[in-house]
């Protein structure tokens, strides 16, 4: 057993990471990139706020890609080899994104898009009398 926090941490940070899943939520305003384990613990994340882009910069292509690298900087030194990409979100960045991914040498066994779709869910409002 692990004596203090600072050892327990250590321990955790080491942790070889051979294969992971990476989700992208791209939205309209920020683009934001989880790694997590086969069994959905967080690994690393990063968005494009949290790599400094503020306002309307943050929805750009370029800064998913800069998210996505920033995310996966760190799993590369874990040793992660293969990955899953999940996909969400209709926003610019999410092929950007994917490609730095991809660029990245982390091999992909698969890309799914999870993009929630309604199937005519709710309501639409009345339309607009003048």
């Amino acid at each position: 057993m692990p004596n203090s926090m600072e050892e327990m941490n250590l321990r955790r940070s080491r942790r070889r990471l051979p294969r992971g899943v990476i989700h992208i939520q791209a939205s309209f305003n920020n683009t934001i990139i989880t790694v997590t384990d086969t069994r959905g613990r967080v690994v690393s994340w990063s968005s494009a706020g949290a790599c400094g882009f503020k306002g309307a910069r943050k929805s750009t292509p370029f800064a998913a890609q800069t998210a996505a690298e920033n995310a996966i900087r760190i799993l590369i030194d874990r040793g992660l080899k293969q990955a899953e990409v999940m996909i969400s979100g209709p926003g610019p960045g999410r092929d950007t994104a994917l490609r730095a991914i991809r660029r990245s040498g982390i091999v992909l066994n698969f890309v799914r898009d999870v993009t929630p779709m309604p199937h005519n869910g709710c309501r639409p409002p009345g339309k607009r009398r003048v």
